[in-house]
């Protein structure tokens, strides 16, 4: 609560765990990072459950959680430092962060007259980018104009090309927006493995308000970079992932067999991923985050014959694709294992399988291997994780034989880290499409962001009840998303169409259930694509969210 109590009273930030624990630590008999009694698993950090549950402290982030007193703690806090001697006391305003990342807890609200370095930084950049905007639309309008010596553009123009990054500032997704592209100079070095880049990813502006953290992911920032032989490459297996019920270690064992020792553990997502685990557990904290381990762009899913038809028809398998994208891995490749089915299942669901099938591979692009046994898929993962250790850590040996045409190699060893504090689950797949060098996320922040549960917000409840309509694919829910943001948006838009249930004799009657029906259609209809939503699927959305 000390730690706590340096923040302002009336501020709207708060200190993530690193923070926390460094300044709580000096006033703490018990450690924050190993247990007093080896026998247990329990530290100090566990207190922070107790303040929470008597209110004294609440929780607010993600991934990156932040703690802040509730108004009872702070009237706690105030009778410590009441009675506490002022000298032993931590400072309000305190520069905290443990190695290469610092950070200093001050309100900007208590000095709008101080810039900080990145909001100078944002401020250079944008009118770098008006001044090469009117040196552009001077030289369309003349056509013969050259750029005036000092001018960004001119600048520009004199420095080599070789020594600066390209970052679009548009993702895929936008398009239809103004895109523009911001050359920053490349800092990187191989001196040392902790050493950061400076990324400057731009924002495109748009004539709707922003939210305060699409703000502060459009600001540039930091990459942490850990090279290549700071870490080893490890298989990740989730703990589900079994034989059979009385043979739960089988694939474990095999694979142990085979030179492969993974870390078994529930997934959120995926039945098995790679990780980078560094060799010092203490690398990642000194750089302000949490656990030790990066996520790699790879992850697998597993699916039986008879798995896979099960989830088509229940819905799972379109479900998880949608997650798959989300989830932001460009590697996604699915093992399906052809195991012996009944004569009449086979033939029945054939052109299910098949179909499902083909999408994924043409509509999602996900690599699909398919394989005859359990062994033949132990032998896949072990020969995948020998060749990401041999392209991703320092190795003298040649990778294995393994090849597939849709799976994209990484450019470079050295793993760009984004830092935590820069991800949420609404800027977290815009930020990865802006950035045109590959980077990656510590583990524990993939976690919280693919989390059923932990990271919904408002508009992936109304993605996935808009996808429980027969019909209504994610891209179809999305592209309703779209001109929709939220549920009470969409059913705003279909009351405005009028009443009546079109069963009635009553014009007005019809026409307001016929413009209910047909309003989803007019939206999307005319596309073309995944995301083309036609008059039948409209309807009966239109009969669903209409209802009452």
């Amino acid at each position: 609560m000390l730690a706590l109590s340096t923040l302002p009273e009336h501020s709207s930030s708060g200190l993530t765990k690193a923070q926390t624990i460094e300044i709580a630590q000096p006033h703490c008999d018990a450690s924050f990072s190993a247990p007093s009694d080896p026998t247990k698993f329990y530290t100090a950090w566990e207190s922070m459950k107790t303040l929470q549950s008597k209110e004294l402290v609440y929780e607010m982030g993600r991934p990156t959680k932040k703690y802040a007193l509730t108004e009872e703690g702070w009237e706690i806090a105030k009778n410590i430092r009441a009675t506490t001697n002022s000298a032993e006391l931590p400072a309000i305003g305190r520069d905290v962060g443990n190695g290469t990342k610092r950070t200093k807890i001050v309100d900007p609200a208590d000095d709008p007259d101080e810039e900080s370095e990145i909001d100078r930084a944002i401020r250079a950049s944008r009118e770098d980018q008006t001044a090469r905007a009117q040196t552009n639309s001077r030289s369309s309008r003349t056509e013969t104009a050259a750029p005036k010596p000092g001018t960004p553009s001119a600048v520009s123009q004199q420095l080599p090309s070789a020594n600066y990054y390209e970052l679009l500032s548009s993702p895929a997704a936008d398009r239809s927006h103004n895109s523009r592209s911001l050359a920053m100079p490349s800092t990187e070095t191989q001196t040392s493995r902790t050493k950061k880049n400076e990324v400057h990813p731009d924002s495109h502006a748009s004539s709707r308000k922003k939210s305060n953290e699409s703000q502060n992911n459009a600001a540039p920032f930091q990459a942490l970079r850990i090279a290549p032989g700071a870490f080893t490459v490890e298989l990740v297996l989730d703990n589900r992932e079994v034989r059979s019920k009385t043979d739960r270690d089988y694939i474990q064992d095999e694979l142990r067999n085979r030179g492969v020792c993974p870390i078994v553990r529930p997934l959120d997502l995926g039945d098995a991923t790679w990780v980078a685990k560094c060799k010092d557990s203490r690398l990642l904290s000194s750089m302000g985050e949490e656990g030790d381990e990066i996520i790699l762009d790879w992850i697998v899913e597993r699916k039986r014959l008879d798995d896979l038809v099960g989830s088509i028809k229940d819905g799972r398998f379109q479900e998880q694709k949608f997650r798959m994208h989300k989830s932001g891995i460009k590697n996604v490749i699915y093992i399906v294992e052809e195991i012996t089915m009944s004569l009449d299942a086979t033939q029945r669901y054939h052109e299910h399988v098949m179909s499902a099938i083909a999408s994924t591979q043409v509509v999602n692009g996900y690599f699909v291997k398919r394989t005859r046994k359990l062994d033949d898929t132990i032998r896949y993962l072990a020969r995948m994780t020998m060749m990401l250790k041999s392209l991703y850590e320092v190795t003298s040996s040649p990778p294995p034989p393994l090849n597939p045409a849709s799976l994209t190699p990484p450019q470079s060893k050295p793993l760009l880290l984004i830092p935590s504090d820069r991800l949420s689950p609404t800027t977290y797949l815009p930020l990865l499409s802006s950035l045109s060098i590959p980077h990656n996320i510590t583990y524990p922040s993939f976690a919280a962001l693919v989390s059923k549960s932990d990271s919904l917000t408002v508009r992936d409840i109304f993605l996935k009840m808009l996808m429980c309509t027969r019909g209504i694919t994610g891209d179809k829910a999305m592209e309703i998303q779209k001109h929709w943001p939220t549920p009470l948006a969409f059913v705003e838009a279909l009351e405005e169409c009028g009443e009546g249930d079109g069963l009635g004799t009553d014009r007005d009657e019809l026409s307001g259930a016929a413009r209910r029906r047909d309003m989803v259609w007019k939206a999307a209809g005319g596309l073309v694509g995944p995301r083309k939503i036609g008059k039948a699927v409209s309807a009966k959305v239109g009969d669903v969210w209409g209802e009452g």
